[in-house]
């Protein structure tokens, strides 16, 4: 069967999740294209060859473009079949598998071998529609993901470092995460498990990508360190097959500090940084969205992986119910003291808390009276801070910060007009702060979900 996968945008990187079924789908012996209109354009003829249609949707703007795309494929050839697979496949599913009929499948989790099925359902003309899934169970053997056909990866993310930028190659060695975060939609459907993808396979992907052209390896792992001895194994034998190979990978602040021992391993197996979710500074908030760590914890995080030569790079969620002007405030102080300026991208200092359908956060905000109408344009329940003036400072942040990456304004004066129109709405005096070089390595393309 004549199969097109789809990715909208998967962080910057060459799309794993377009390469990894196209393996399964091909060795049960489809015919698969792929498209992924991050980078290149949408046009008709791959939907007029298709006979089945997958989108993937790792993530929350990937699912909203998908519903977009998906909604002119059933415009145009109302009788293919269409299918949705990745972690929010089945958010808002009275949208996407009800009577809108956006699509015919939805397949969230581990999704290879359920993919494969229902192509092969399709062949056999058997196959139920508008069934959701949510598949963990035990796969086949993984096989290593098919990049060929995929555009190459000059096009996508680059290391910047020492004032070059170095092709990027995106792996992961685990699925899922073994925490329950409640702001995050990956307990949701892993429910506190992971899937350990085979060293095997992690590295003959690697080579692939530096056969490619990659002078650096992402691990997108949701937490590189939920299977610790499983990463360890992989860094190891990375670095002895390709020693000036370099990598980063994302690890909560808990497991920063847990498995201290292993940073000696990975800065001598070429770790540059490792991004990772502070989300707050207020020990309160870090509470309710269940996160493992405290604003002392993270301070400590910093120091121990520059004990190693390693940066982090840290997240923020900056806007929940629970925010004050003074908390965020706080966020902008913590940043400037921790000397991680050039270590924050800016959009870092505007996010606001999604709540997607199924969202663990879902039953709390409901009984503080905190829940609001189901926004099935933005796949998010609402909700509104208790100080208008923080929903206010949120929209003038996002403007700002907009404005100033299009006028190509450097992080550091980014920041500065960050911190300044924080503190003005927080009522406290801004004094000029001095901060670390911005020659630290990081991602060309600035983390967003």
């Amino acid at each position: 069967m004549k199969v097109l996968l789809v990715s909208t945008y998967e962080l910057g990187h060459q799309p794993l999740h377009l390469a990894a079924p196209a393996a399964a789908l091909r060795s049960a012996g489809h015919d698969v294209r792929t498209l992924d209109t991050s980078v290149e354009p949408w046009t008709r003829e791959p939907v007029d060859w298709a006979e089945a249609v997958a989108f993937s949707v790792p993530m929350h703007t990937a699912m909203r473009l998908a519903l977009r795309a998906a909604a002119a494929v059933r415009a145009a050839r109302p009788e293919l079949p269409i299918c949705l697979y990745g972690l929010y496949a089945t958010v808002s599913r009275d949208l996407t598998l009800g009577s809108a009929g956006l699509a015919d499948h939805a397949i969230a989790g581990e999704y290879e071998e359920g993919l494969t099925a229902w192509v092969n359902g399709l062949l056999e003309r058997d196959s139920e529609p508008s069934q959701a899934v949510i598949d963990l169970g035990r796969r086949r053997p993984a096989a290593v993901p098919a990049r060929e056909g995929l555009p190459p990866l000059e096009r996508y993310a680059h290391l910047a470092l020492g004032g070059e930028e170095r092709p990027v190659g995106y792996v992961e060695a685990s699925h899922g995460c073994v925490h329950r975060c409640g702001h995050c939609p990956i307990p949701v459907v892993y429910n506190g498990r992971i899937r350990i993808v085979p060293e095997d396979v992690v590295l003959a992907d690697i080579e692939a990508l530096v056969a490619a052209g990659a002078r650096h390896i992402t691990f997108g792992d949701p937490d590189f360190l939920n299977g610790p001895h499983h990463s360890r194994r992989v860094v190891a034998a990375m670095h002895e097959r390709w020693p000036d190979l370099t990598f980063d990978c994302t690890v909560k602040v808990e497991h920063i500090l847990r498995h201290r021992e292993l940073w000696g391993e990975f800065e001598t197996g070429g770790c540059l940084f490792v991004v990772s979710a502070f989300e707050t500074v207020n020990n309160q908030t870090l509470e309710r969205l269940d996160k493992g760590h405290t604003t002392a914890d993270a301070a400590a995080a910093v120091a121990l992986l520059r004990d190693h030569s390693i940066e982090i790079r840290p997240s923020f969620l900056p806007f929940t119910p629970w925010t004050t002007l003074d908390e965020i405030a706080d966020i902008v102080d913590f940043v400037a003291a921790m000397d991680l300026v050039p270590n924050v991208d800016p959009v870092q200092f505007t996010i606001r808390l999604l709540v997607p359908e199924g969202s663990l956060l879902v039953s709390t905000l409901a009984a503080e009276g905190r829940l609001g109408r189901y926004d099935t344009e933005r796949l998010t329940w609402t909700w509104s801070s208790d100080d208008p003036a923080v929903d206010e400072l949120q929209t003038r942040l996002g403007a700002l910060v907009e404005g100033a990456q299009t006028a190509g304004e450097p992080i550091g004066q980014i920041y500065e007009r960050v911190r300044a129109a924080v503190h003005s709405a927080a009522g406290r005096h801004s004094e000029p702060v001095s901060y670390g070089h911005e020659g630290r390595p990081r991602l060309t393309e600035p983390w967003f979900c």
